[in-house]
């Protein structure tokens, strides 16, 4: 899966268990902006959840 800067950024701050507001607020940006980038990770994994989105990018080496 070939991420963004900003897709990876959000990657890892959702790994680390942030909210989508708190993500928001850490890179300057809108709720709905970070909720869209989330989508498109998703869509990228192929995948339903958070739980399934943190196990696809550590199984893909982008997180660990």
């Amino acid at each position: 899966m070939t991420l963004t800067v900003r897709q990876q950024q959000i990657l890892t701050l959702i790994a680390t268990e942030l909210t989508t507001a708190q993500i928001a607020e850490s890179l300057g940006l809108s709720v709905p902006t970070v909720e869209t980038h989330r989508r498109n990770l998703f869509r990228k994994a192929g995948v339903r959840s958070v739980a399934g989105l943190v196990k696809e990018a550590m199984r893909q080496g982008l997180i660990e």
